[in-house]
Protein backbone atom coordinates (compact mmCIF):
# COMPACT_ATOMS: atom_id res chain seq x y z
CA UNK A 1 0.00 0.00 0.00
CA UNK A 2 1.13 3.29 -0.77
CA UNK A 3 2.65 5.48 2.43
CA UNK A 4 0.62 8.67 2.86
CA UNK A 5 1.16 10.99 5.39
CA UNK A 6 -2.16 12.17 6.99
CA UNK A 7 -2.56 15.20 8.60
CA UNK A 8 -5.44 15.48 11.30
CA UNK A 9 -5.88 19.64 11.74
CA UNK A 10 -3.98 22.24 9.46
CA UNK A 11 -4.06 25.07 12.52
CA UNK A 12 -1.52 26.54 15.10
CA UNK A 13 -1.75 22.61 16.66
CA UNK A 14 -1.76 19.33 15.21
CA UNK A 15 -3.18 16.68 16.13
CA UNK A 16 -1.53 12.93 15.90
CA UNK A 17 -2.14 11.38 12.43
CA UNK A 18 -4.38 7.83 12.29
CA UNK A 19 -3.89 4.66 10.47
CA UNK A 20 -3.85 5.34 7.01
CA UNK A 21 -7.04 3.23 6.10
CA UNK A 22 -8.84 5.69 8.43
CA UNK A 23 -10.37 8.94 7.40
CA UNK A 24 -9.09 11.75 8.84
CA UNK A 25 -11.84 13.30 11.26
CA UNK A 26 -10.90 16.87 12.47
CA UNK A 27 -13.01 20.02 14.26
CA UNK A 28 -10.61 22.68 13.57
CA UNK A 29 -11.98 25.27 11.26
CA UNK A 30 -9.22 24.79 9.02
CA UNK A 31 -8.70 21.36 7.80
CA UNK A 32 -7.89 18.49 5.67
CA UNK A 33 -9.42 14.97 5.81
CA UNK A 34 -8.58 11.75 3.65
CA UNK A 35 -10.64 8.92 2.61
CA UNK A 36 -9.98 5.90 0.54
CA UNK A 37 -11.43 6.42 -2.74
CA UNK A 38 -11.26 3.07 -4.57
CA UNK A 39 -8.33 1.14 -6.64
CA UNK A 40 -6.61 0.89 -9.68
CA UNK A 41 -6.52 -1.39 -11.91
CA UNK A 42 -3.32 -2.93 -10.09
CA UNK A 43 -4.44 -3.01 -7.04
CA UNK A 44 -3.33 0.24 -5.82
CA UNK A 45 -5.18 2.51 -3.39
CA UNK A 46 -6.42 5.84 -4.39
CA UNK A 47 -7.20 8.49 -1.76
CA UNK A 48 -9.54 11.75 -2.00
CA UNK A 49 -8.25 14.59 -0.03
CA UNK A 50 -11.03 17.26 1.39
CA UNK A 51 -8.91 20.95 1.75
CA UNK A 52 -11.64 23.34 4.35
CA UNK A 53 -10.71 26.87 5.46
CA UNK A 54 -12.32 28.64 7.87
CA UNK A 55 -14.91 30.48 5.66
CA UNK A 56 -16.35 26.84 4.75
CA UNK A 57 -14.38 26.51 1.26
CA UNK A 58 -13.82 23.32 0.29
CA UNK A 59 -11.50 21.29 -2.21
CA UNK A 60 -11.63 17.54 -3.27
CA UNK A 61 -8.35 16.20 -4.14
CA UNK A 62 -7.34 12.68 -5.43
CA UNK A 63 -3.75 11.82 -6.02
CA UNK A 64 -5.21 9.79 -8.66
CA UNK A 65 -3.85 12.73 -11.69
CA UNK A 66 -4.23 15.16 -8.84
CA UNK A 67 -7.60 15.38 -9.99
CA UNK A 68 -10.01 18.75 -8.27
CA UNK A 69 -12.79 16.67 -7.83
CA UNK A 70 -15.10 18.97 -6.48
CA UNK A 71 -15.11 22.89 -5.29
CA UNK A 72 -17.45 25.10 -3.51
CA UNK A 73 -17.58 29.00 -3.59
CA UNK A 74 -19.97 31.06 -1.59
CA UNK A 75 -22.77 32.99 -3.58
CA UNK A 76 -23.41 36.66 -2.14
CA UNK A 77 -25.83 35.29 -0.05
CA UNK A 78 -22.89 33.05 1.40
CA UNK A 79 -23.95 29.95 0.39
CA UNK A 80 -21.53 27.42 -0.71
CA UNK A 81 -22.15 24.80 -3.61
CA UNK A 82 -19.67 23.56 -6.05
CA UNK A 83 -18.22 25.27 -9.08
CA UNK A 84 -16.15 22.67 -10.36
CA UNK A 85 -16.49 19.65 -13.28
CA UNK A 86 -16.30 16.58 -11.28
CA UNK A 87 -17.38 13.10 -11.20
CA UNK A 88 -19.07 11.20 -8.28
CA UNK A 89 -16.57 7.99 -8.23
CA UNK A 90 -13.54 6.99 -9.29
CA UNK A 91 -14.18 4.86 -11.81
CA UNK A 92 -15.95 7.40 -13.89
CA UNK A 93 -12.56 8.97 -14.22
CA UNK A 94 -10.77 6.10 -16.26
CA UNK A 95 -12.70 6.31 -19.47
CA UNK A 96 -14.52 10.01 -20.85
CA UNK A 97 -13.84 12.35 -17.66
CA UNK A 98 -9.87 12.00 -17.39
CA UNK A 99 -9.05 15.34 -17.70
CA UNK A 100 -11.59 17.12 -15.82
CA UNK A 101 -9.67 18.80 -13.05
CA UNK A 102 -6.85 17.49 -13.46
CA UNK A 103 -3.00 18.12 -13.62
CA UNK A 104 -1.51 18.27 -17.21
CA UNK A 105 1.65 17.02 -18.39
CA UNK A 106 4.24 16.55 -19.75
CA UNK A 107 3.35 19.33 -21.75
CA UNK A 108 -0.49 20.73 -22.03
CA UNK A 109 -1.98 22.01 -24.93
CA UNK A 110 -1.07 20.80 -28.08
CA UNK A 111 2.04 19.37 -30.06
CA UNK A 112 1.74 19.74 -33.73
CA UNK A 113 2.59 16.59 -35.76
CA UNK A 114 3.24 14.94 -32.20
CA UNK A 115 6.81 15.24 -32.60
CA UNK A 116 9.98 17.91 -31.67
CA UNK A 117 13.42 18.04 -31.92
CA UNK A 118 16.08 18.58 -29.07
CA UNK A 119 19.43 19.24 -29.88
CA UNK A 120 18.92 17.66 -33.79
CA UNK A 121 17.17 14.36 -31.67
CA UNK A 122 13.78 13.94 -33.29
CA UNK A 123 11.16 12.85 -31.08
CA UNK A 124 7.97 11.00 -31.47
CA UNK A 125 5.11 11.27 -29.52
CA UNK A 126 1.52 9.55 -29.12
CA UNK A 127 -0.68 10.97 -31.41
CA UNK A 128 -4.61 11.43 -29.71
CA UNK A 129 -5.48 13.86 -31.53
CA UNK A 130 -5.85 13.55 -35.02
CA UNK A 131 -2.13 14.01 -36.24
CA UNK A 132 -1.17 16.11 -33.26
CA UNK A 133 -0.69 15.38 -29.14
CA UNK A 134 -3.11 17.08 -26.81
CA UNK A 135 -2.04 17.06 -22.81
CA UNK A 136 0.74 14.22 -23.26
CA UNK A 137 -2.31 11.83 -22.64
CA UNK A 138 -1.57 8.36 -23.25
CA UNK A 139 1.24 8.28 -21.24
CA UNK A 140 0.92 11.59 -19.22
CA UNK A 141 0.43 12.28 -15.55
CA UNK A 142 -3.16 12.84 -15.35
CA UNK A 143 -3.16 8.79 -15.51
CA UNK A 144 -0.53 8.47 -13.03
CA UNK A 145 -0.53 7.62 -9.04
CA UNK A 146 1.28 10.61 -7.35
CA UNK A 147 2.39 10.28 -4.19
CA UNK A 148 0.88 12.50 -1.65
CA UNK A 149 1.73 14.31 1.35
CA UNK A 150 0.08 16.57 3.97
CA UNK A 151 2.33 19.58 4.68
CA UNK A 152 2.16 21.00 8.47
CA UNK A 153 1.38 24.93 7.67
CA UNK A 154 -0.99 27.36 8.58
CA UNK A 155 -3.65 26.90 5.91
CA UNK A 156 -4.32 23.42 4.53
CA UNK A 157 -1.20 22.44 2.13
CA UNK A 158 -1.31 19.27 -0.16
CA UNK A 159 1.76 17.81 -1.89
CA UNK A 160 1.61 15.70 -4.27
CA UNK A 161 4.85 14.25 -6.24
CA UNK A 162 5.45 11.99 -9.17
CA UNK A 163 7.99 10.64 -11.59
CA UNK A 164 7.15 10.69 -15.29
CA UNK A 165 9.66 8.08 -16.68
CA UNK A 166 12.44 8.28 -19.29
CA UNK A 167 10.26 7.68 -22.73
CA UNK A 168 6.75 8.16 -21.33
CA UNK A 169 4.36 9.44 -24.16
CA UNK A 170 7.47 9.88 -26.45
CA UNK A 171 9.27 12.53 -24.52
CA UNK A 172 12.93 12.10 -22.60
CA UNK A 173 14.31 12.38 -19.51
CA UNK A 174 13.02 11.20 -16.11
CA UNK A 175 10.88 13.93 -14.95
CA UNK A 176 10.56 14.61 -11.26
CA UNK A 177 7.33 16.84 -10.71
CA UNK A 178 5.94 18.46 -7.38
CA UNK A 179 2.61 20.43 -7.45
CA UNK A 180 1.39 21.57 -4.33
CA UNK A 181 -2.12 22.65 -3.77
CA UNK A 182 -2.80 25.29 -1.00
CA UNK A 183 -6.22 26.69 -0.30
CA UNK A 184 -6.03 30.05 1.35
CA UNK A 185 -7.93 31.78 4.29
CA UNK A 186 -9.10 34.49 1.78
CA UNK A 187 -10.93 31.43 -0.64
CA UNK A 188 -7.89 31.04 -3.39
CA UNK A 189 -6.27 27.93 -4.35
CA UNK A 190 -2.61 28.30 -5.05
CA UNK A 191 -1.34 25.80 -7.65
CA UNK A 192 2.64 25.70 -7.09
CA UNK A 193 4.44 23.44 -10.15
CA UNK A 194 7.70 22.72 -9.78
CA UNK A 195 10.06 20.09 -12.12
CA UNK A 196 13.37 18.88 -12.96
CA UNK A 197 14.90 16.37 -15.59
CA UNK A 198 17.98 14.30 -16.12
CA UNK A 199 17.51 14.85 -19.62
CA UNK A 200 16.57 18.08 -22.20
CA UNK A 201 12.90 17.84 -22.38
CA UNK A 202 9.78 20.08 -22.62
CA UNK A 203 7.69 20.82 -20.18
CA UNK A 204 4.11 22.83 -19.45
CA UNK A 205 2.14 22.03 -16.53
CA UNK A 206 -1.30 23.28 -15.94
CA UNK A 207 -4.63 22.62 -14.26
CA UNK A 208 -7.78 21.21 -16.15
CA UNK A 209 -10.42 22.71 -14.09
CA UNK A 210 -13.30 23.01 -15.40
CA UNK A 211 -15.42 25.84 -13.84
CA UNK A 212 -19.52 26.90 -14.06
CA UNK A 213 -20.15 29.76 -11.18
CA UNK A 214 -23.78 29.00 -11.52
CA UNK A 215 -23.23 25.89 -9.83
CA UNK A 216 -24.96 24.20 -12.38
CA UNK A 217 -28.30 26.12 -12.60
CA UNK A 218 -27.48 27.04 -16.43
CA UNK A 219 -24.80 26.89 -18.56
CA UNK A 220 -22.02 29.27 -18.95
CA UNK A 221 -22.90 31.47 -21.43
CA UNK A 222 -24.31 33.61 -19.33
CA UNK A 223 -20.18 34.51 -17.44
CA UNK A 224 -19.19 37.46 -18.06
CA UNK A 225 -15.15 37.45 -18.58
CA UNK A 226 -12.30 39.72 -18.66
CA UNK A 227 -9.09 38.24 -20.03
CA UNK A 228 -5.86 40.94 -19.96
CA UNK A 229 -4.54 40.40 -23.14
CA UNK A 230 -4.06 42.09 -26.14
CA UNK A 231 -3.42 39.56 -28.48
CA UNK A 232 -4.15 35.30 -28.89
CA UNK A 233 -2.90 32.58 -31.01
CA UNK A 234 -4.77 31.67 -34.08
CA UNK A 235 -4.88 28.30 -35.09
CA UNK A 236 -5.36 25.78 -37.88
CA UNK A 237 -7.58 23.25 -38.23
CA UNK A 238 -5.71 20.74 -36.16
CA UNK A 239 -6.33 23.63 -33.36
CA UNK A 240 -2.14 24.26 -33.74
CA UNK A 241 -1.00 27.59 -33.79
CA UNK A 242 0.24 28.86 -37.24
CA UNK A 243 2.09 31.81 -36.29
CA UNK A 244 2.72 35.43 -34.40
CA UNK A 245 -0.13 36.36 -32.09
CA UNK A 246 -2.57 38.59 -33.58
CA UNK A 247 -4.48 41.28 -32.10
CA UNK A 248 -7.93 40.66 -30.04
CA UNK A 249 -8.81 44.15 -31.37
CA UNK A 250 -11.96 44.32 -33.67
CA UNK A 251 -12.50 40.27 -33.12
CA UNK A 252 -15.06 37.92 -30.76
CA UNK A 253 -11.55 37.35 -29.36
CA UNK A 254 -11.31 40.97 -27.80
CA UNK A 255 -11.69 40.86 -23.53
CA UNK A 256 -10.11 43.08 -22.33
CA UNK A 257 -13.23 44.59 -21.16
CA UNK A 258 -16.04 41.84 -19.90
CA UNK A 259 -17.91 40.12 -22.44
CA UNK A 260 -20.49 37.37 -21.53
CA UNK A 261 -19.19 33.94 -22.92
CA UNK A 262 -22.55 34.04 -24.87
CA UNK A 263 -22.37 37.46 -26.48
CA UNK A 264 -19.96 36.12 -29.33
CA UNK A 265 -19.51 32.99 -29.64
CA UNK A 266 -21.51 31.94 -32.45
CA UNK A 267 -20.57 34.58 -34.39
CA UNK A 268 -19.22 32.52 -37.57
CA UNK A 269 -18.54 35.19 -39.64
CA UNK A 270 -15.14 35.25 -37.68
CA UNK A 271 -13.15 31.60 -39.49
CA UNK A 272 -11.30 31.22 -35.68
CA UNK A 273 -15.26 31.05 -34.35
CA UNK A 274 -15.30 28.55 -37.15
CA UNK A 275 -12.53 26.62 -36.60
CA UNK A 276 -12.67 26.45 -32.63
CA UNK A 277 -16.06 25.63 -32.33
CA UNK A 278 -15.99 28.68 -30.67
CA UNK A 279 -12.88 29.66 -27.85
CA UNK A 280 -10.76 27.03 -27.82
CA UNK A 281 -7.45 29.66 -28.10
CA UNK A 282 -4.67 30.42 -26.18
CA UNK A 283 -4.72 34.00 -25.11
CA UNK A 284 -1.46 35.88 -24.77
CA UNK A 285 -1.23 38.34 -21.37
CA UNK A 286 -0.31 41.67 -22.20
CA UNK A 287 2.16 41.68 -19.12
CA UNK A 288 4.84 38.98 -20.13
CA UNK A 289 6.47 39.16 -16.55
CA UNK A 290 7.44 35.85 -14.97
CA UNK A 291 5.51 37.64 -11.74
CA UNK A 292 2.12 36.65 -10.78
CA UNK A 293 -0.27 39.13 -12.04
CA UNK A 294 -3.79 39.12 -12.59
CA UNK A 295 -4.77 37.69 -15.60
CA UNK A 296 -8.43 36.83 -15.72
CA UNK A 297 -11.59 37.43 -14.12
CA UNK A 298 -15.28 35.53 -14.40
CA UNK A 299 -18.28 37.09 -12.90
CA UNK A 300 -21.59 35.56 -12.32
CA UNK A 301 -23.91 38.07 -12.12
CA UNK A 302 -27.35 36.21 -10.35
CA UNK A 303 -25.58 34.61 -7.97
CA UNK A 304 -22.80 37.10 -7.61
CA UNK A 305 -19.77 35.01 -7.52
CA UNK A 306 -16.46 36.44 -9.06
CA UNK A 307 -13.50 34.64 -10.19
CA UNK A 308 -9.92 35.89 -10.48
CA UNK A 309 -6.85 33.70 -12.59
CA UNK A 310 -3.32 35.16 -10.83
CA UNK A 311 -0.60 33.24 -12.92
CA UNK A 312 3.02 33.60 -13.34
CA UNK A 313 2.88 31.95 -16.69
CA UNK A 314 2.52 33.81 -20.42
CA UNK A 315 -0.54 32.62 -21.54
CA UNK A 316 -4.25 31.36 -20.43
CA UNK A 317 -6.37 28.46 -22.85
CA UNK A 318 -9.99 29.86 -22.65
CA UNK A 319 -11.76 26.72 -23.01
CA UNK A 320 -15.58 27.00 -23.31
CA UNK A 321 -17.00 23.35 -23.16
CA UNK A 322 -17.29 22.70 -26.87
CA UNK A 323 -17.01 19.27 -26.70
CA UNK A 324 -19.22 18.38 -24.10
CA UNK A 325 -22.32 16.41 -24.81
CA UNK A 326 -24.28 15.32 -22.09
CA UNK A 327 -22.84 12.03 -21.58
CA UNK A 328 -21.14 12.46 -18.88
CA UNK A 329 -23.33 13.42 -15.48
CA UNK A 330 -21.23 14.22 -12.32
CA UNK A 331 -22.53 15.70 -8.67
CA UNK A 332 -25.81 15.64 -7.57
CA UNK A 333 -26.52 13.80 -11.18
CA UNK A 334 -25.94 17.01 -12.81
CA UNK A 335 -25.62 16.43 -16.48
CA UNK A 336 -22.63 18.12 -18.41
CA UNK A 337 -23.88 19.55 -21.63
CA UNK A 338 -22.80 21.14 -24.13
CA UNK A 339 -21.16 24.55 -22.91
CA UNK A 340 -21.81 23.41 -19.22
CA UNK A 341 -18.33 24.41 -17.65
CA UNK A 342 -15.30 26.26 -19.11
CA UNK A 343 -11.28 26.16 -18.27
CA UNK A 344 -8.83 28.72 -17.58
CA UNK A 345 -5.94 26.66 -17.87
CA UNK A 346 -2.64 28.83 -17.55
CA UNK A 347 0.44 27.85 -19.42
CA UNK A 348 3.18 28.44 -22.40
CA UNK A 349 2.25 28.53 -25.54
CA UNK A 350 0.75 25.67 -27.94
CA UNK A 351 2.89 24.14 -30.01
CA UNK A 352 6.41 26.01 -28.43
CA UNK A 353 8.72 23.12 -28.87
CA UNK A 354 8.43 23.61 -32.70
CA UNK A 355 8.09 27.06 -32.86
CA UNK A 356 11.23 28.71 -31.94
CA UNK A 357 10.13 32.37 -32.02
CA UNK A 358 7.41 31.09 -28.72
CA UNK A 359 9.15 31.64 -25.24
CA UNK A 360 11.11 28.08 -25.04
CA UNK A 361 9.51 25.24 -22.95
CA UNK A 362 12.34 23.48 -22.59
CA UNK A 363 14.21 22.37 -19.37
CA UNK A 364 17.69 21.06 -19.51
CA UNK A 365 19.20 19.10 -16.42
CA UNK A 366 20.44 21.26 -13.44
CA UNK A 367 17.23 23.42 -14.76
CA UNK A 368 14.00 24.03 -12.65
CA UNK A 369 10.48 24.11 -14.43
CA UNK A 370 8.56 26.49 -11.86
CA UNK A 371 5.44 28.36 -11.65
CA UNK A 372 1.96 29.06 -9.90
CA UNK A 373 -1.39 29.99 -10.71
CA UNK A 374 -4.20 31.04 -8.12
CA UNK A 375 -7.69 30.93 -8.44
CA UNK A 376 -9.46 33.18 -6.43
CA UNK A 377 -13.41 33.67 -5.42
CA UNK A 378 -15.12 36.17 -4.12
CA UNK A 379 -18.99 38.06 -4.59
CA UNK A 380 -19.99 41.14 -5.64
Amino acid sequence: MKKLFILCSVVLLFAACRNESQETQTTAASEISQKEWGQLEDGSEVSLFTLKNANGMTVEITDFGGKIVSWTATDRDGNYENINLGMKTLPEYFDGASFFGTLVGRFGNRIGGAKFTIDGEEYSLVANDGANSLHSSGAGVDGQLWDAEVVEAEEPTLKLTTVSPDGAGGFPGNLTIEVVYTLQKDDALRIDYTATTDKATHVNLTNHAYFNLSAFSEDVLNHEVTIYADEYLPVDEGLIPYGDPAAVSGTPFDFTSAHKIGERINDTSNEQIKIGGGYDHAWVFTDSSEEMKLGAEVYHEPTGRFMQVYTTEPAVQFYTGNFLDGSLVGHDDVKYDYRWGFCLETEHFPDAPNKPEYASTLLRPGETYKTSTMYKFSTK
